[in-house]
């Protein structure tokens, strides 16, 4: 249980870290970022591993990546440019 929430801890650590330099002029503060990422696959480590029990560790990492990148898009804000519509539409 210990080496499933230490490698979800880094695989949302390293999803933080991907979002933010990939998008981080669409999310908020860096620091916001990087401990959602952990947070959420802390989250979704523990929620997998009380749904299919021990000794599923691939299974568990896999729901704490999907936690991860699902908490992380939550931060995303829309881009500052407006969208102009015809007057037809």
């Amino acid at each position: 249980m210990i080496l499933e929430a230490l490698g979800s801890m880094l695989l949302g650590l390293g999803l933080a870290w991907a979002a933010a330099h990939r998008y981080g002029h669409r999310l908020p503060t860096r620091a916001l970022v990087l401990s959602t990422g952990p947070a959420g696959a802390l989250i979704g480590a523990f929620i997998t591993h009380m749904a299919l029990g021990p000794g599923h560790a691939a299974a568990t990492l896999v729901g704490a990546a999907a936690v991860s990148a699902a908490l992380l898009s939550l931060l995303v804000r829309p881009t500052r440019t407006r969208i102009h519509r015809s007057a037809t539409a």
